[in-house]
């Protein structure tokens, strides 16, 4: 079945995470993609060093479902190259330091001149204009400017950034996004447009009401651990084999439910606990009662009763407990992948699914200019002679 942006051409020219993600994300929805590399170097996730562990594994996060084609940007012939491809394509994706493109000749101006339809995904660190445009970003430096690390670790404890790279995810899905809204408003308009998402607005739009708290009365929102900001009891409690669950337990269903359980039903005649407002405003004292509770059993036994009683818990799953997880089985969100270098890979796949246009779930990664000719070939109609001449030329 075609997937919902069959017959949608897009050139990814991004590298590391943000940029190449998004351009994932569109070809698992059924995108042409082409990943435009260096000639010899590629991505430079394809790199020693690029990442903790096997590169190569890094790389497949963030490239499935794409063809490669090196082409040096650098050339005169580099350069015409990609303008005629430009010229056939629906969607462009960048993640170079803003001024980039446009040094090389391809700022807004110059591809919309080649191209008055396509969409142009612009990921940056602080945006494409501003006095912080051109300073060098990564996914933990939007982290620590966009205040998120400061809200995030234990409350007495060093600010910490998050276990995951979530800022470049957010900001690839968010350019996605972005890119899919432009090419409908492209069905009325005719005219393409920028799609211009930096990292640290994503993250910014992590800060739930800090910005609101902080514009009312001054507050600085800080850390507090596992603890919900809005309700109370929700943390993670130690039960008495010394594993760990988190329970969301402050909704008064769900607090009343948990009393009932723990046979501790005359709490409801204290009035710290009474309420929501008032377990939230007695949150530590909470806290300790709901830790006392929660040692009295072992972790499997008491999940069992929680989870009858319909009260949100969960374990603290590590990825061994993620792909024996019987509902990720069901859904299919571990995937095969082949490659020709590590042979199978399972990882995660895409998390949405379409009932009549389905996503793509079995990536395929292509290693460094492995669909050069066949590109150039099909987009551009060239013959195996000016193919060879480019690639002497040391233009692919």
């Amino acid at each position: 079945m075609a997937g919902a942006l069959d017959g949608i051409k897009v050139l990814d020219l991004a590298r590391y995470v943000a940029g190449p993600y998004c351009a994932q994300l569109l070809g698992d929805f059924g995108a042409e993609v082409i990943k435009i590399e260096k000639p010899g170097v590629g991505d430079i996730m394809r790199g020693p060093g690029a990442a903790v562990g096997d590169d190569r594994l890094y790389m497949m996060m963030f490239n499935g479902e794409k063809r490669s084609l090196t082409l040096d940007l650098r050339h005169p012939a580099g350069r015409g190259i990609l303008a005629s491809l430009i010229s056939k394509a629906d969607v462009l994706v960048e993640n170079f330091r803003p001024g980039t493109m446009e040094a090389m000749g391809f700022g807004w101006e110059e591809v919309s001149a080649l191209n008055s339809r396509v969409v142009m995904a612009r990921i940056s660190g602080f945006g494409q204009d501003g006095p912080w445009a051109k300073r060098p970003a990564f996914d933990a430096i939007a982290q620590a400017e966009g205040g998120l690390m400061h809200m995030t670790g234990s409350v007495d404890g060093e600010a910490t950034m998050y276990g995951s790279v979530v800022i470049d995810y957010s900001t690839g899905t968010n350019a996605a996004l972005g890119v899919m809204a432009a090419l409908q408003a492209r069905e009325r308009t005719g005219r393409g447009q920028v799609v211009d998402v930096p990292l640290l607005d994503t993250a910014m739009s992590f800060l739930m009401t800090a910005v609101a708290e902080h514009h009312r009365d001054g507050t600085v929102m800080g850390r507090l651990g596992n603890r919900d900001r809005y309700s109370a009891p929700t943390n993670t409690y130690r039960t008495r084999d010394g594993q760990r669950l988190h329970l969301m337990g402050g909704n008064q269903k769900h607090f009343e439910a948990l009393l009932e359980i723990m046979d501790e039903t005359r709490v409801m005649d204290d009035p710290r606990f009474a309420t929501p407002a008032g377990r939230l405003e007695n949150a530590e004292l909470v806290d300790e009662t709901v830790a006392g509770w929660f040692a009295r059993y072992d972790r499997d036994s008491l999940l069992e009763r929680l989870l009858a009683a319909e009260i949100p818990c969960a374990r603290l799953a590590d990825v061994t407990d993620i792909v024996e997880n019987p509902q990720v089985k069901y859904r299919g969100q571990i995937i095969e992948i082949e490659h020709p270098v590590q042979g199978t890979v399972r990882m995660q796949g895409n998390p949405i699914r379409l009932a009549d246009t389905p996503v793509k779930n079995h990536r395929t990664v292509p290693t460094l200019g492995q669909h050069t000719d066949e590109i150039l070939s099909d987009w551009l109609n060239l013959d195996q002679n000016a193919i060879a001449a480019l690639r002497e030329d040391g233009v692919i």
